[in-house]
């Protein structure tokens, strides 16, 4: 064979290499696409084999869910992710679908926001699913519309504008289950208020059908605005949700706290104990019965805020540990004093009076 014919066959056998990988790559990781085709195909059938989802932003904010049991939780926090939330995630990512293909240059990802999240100017989240053994990685980027946005599968080069539009959240806050305390102002009694400053009182009311409290010790001299003063108090507990949960810190016990406690009609007691850390409404709970229609819920109740502190808005902190003199009228302004044997000054008259 002469060495010309030899030559040629080494540059055909380079060419169908090449070309070997090149068909390899695209199969794996860039596949012809179509509109309307999914872009993470087998997703959509391994829905209930999902077991971990994790968030990643480039400045290092993060969320792992992972599945135990059948119950989701939030690793960073150890609390009950929103469920919810969870499955319209996986629904969304299962049915991503292509609108059309976008650049492939990397240079102009970060128009799209789907550049690698490896640096904290990256604008986009890295969202990795595992159901063994299969996983996906998808980049989502900004949106373009409210009903599409883009994405980059994160070991391809192209990226895409895909429908339904995803909301992603890398902060573990928003995937908490918010759901916290719900008893009614109609099922409170009694409510015992001692601040961490200014007067402790009690505002209590002997029957249901009673709507206000009454509230004592008041100072002498003053009066409530009103019949129902503390009736907004009373509504502390219901719909009582988080925005954020830690373990209780051993440190808390010396700060200086504000306690609340609230009793109902059928022996339910709830104990509160409030601070503030910065601009953060914090509370520890406690939760007790004396009446056995009350003790199963007691012990739900206990096993589930024992041991935590919470973080809750503030319009409720506000409620809970509301001060005795939010609940009294203004006390009456003193005379003005003039000097003796000086008659007091006779008011202004009006320019139009004279």
């Amino acid at each position: 064979m002469s060495p010309r014919r030899v030559t040629w066959l080494f540059v055909i056998a380079l060419a169908i290499i090449a070309f070997a990988i090149w068909l390899s790559s695209r199969r794996h990781l860039d596949r012809d696409l179509v509109a309307g085709d999914l872009v993470l195909p087998g997703l959509e059938h391994a829905l209930n084999t999902v077991s971990a989802v994790s968030l990643r932003k480039g400045d290092g904010t993060h969320t792992t869910l992972k599945k135990e049991s059948t119950l989701w939780k939030v690793t960073e926090r150890d609390w009950p992710a929103d469920e919810g939330k969870v499955r319209k995630l996986l629904l969304d990512l299962g049915a991503l679908n292509i609108v059309e293909e976008k650049t492939r240059l990397p240079a102009n990802y970060p128009a799209l926001g789907v550049e690698p999240v490896n640096s904290p100017k990256a604008a986009g989240t890295l969202i990795d699913v595992s159901a063994l053994p299969r996983s996906w990685q998808l980049i989502v980027g900004k949106p373009s519309s409210g009903k599409s946005g883009y994405v980059r599968v994160a070991s391809a080069a192209q990226s895409l504008l895909a429908a339904p539009l995803l909301s992603v959240d890398a902060d573990p806050k928003s995937w908490l289950k918010h759901e916290l305390l719900d008893i009614g102002a109609a099922r409170v009694q009694q409510i015992e208020e001692k601040p961490a400053e200014g007067p402790a009182f009690t505002a209590m009311r002997p029957k249901k059908e009673e709507i206000s409290f009454s509230v004592t010790p008041l100072p002498k001299g003053r009066q409530l605005t009103g019949p129902a003063a503390a009736e907004g108090i009373a509504g502390g507990l219901s719909a009582l949700t988080l925005e954020d949960v830690r373990k209780a810190a051993s440190a808390a016990a010396s700060t200086q706290l504000s306690h609340a406690v609230y009793r109902t009609f059928d022996g339910l007691e709830v104990t509160l104990a409030g601070r503030k850390d910065a601009a953060h409404p914090l509370v520890a709970i406690s939760v007790r019965s004396d009446k056995p229609e009350t003790a199963a819920e007691a012990q739900r109740l206990t096993q589930l805020v024992s041991g935590w502190e919470f973080e809750i808005p503030d319009y409720k902190y506000t409620v809970i540990f509301t001060p005795l003199e939010e609940l009294l009228q203004k006390p009456p302004q003193p005379a003005k004093k003039t000097p003796a044997g000086k008659p007091a000054p006779a008011p202004a008259q009006s320019p139009l009076a004279r």
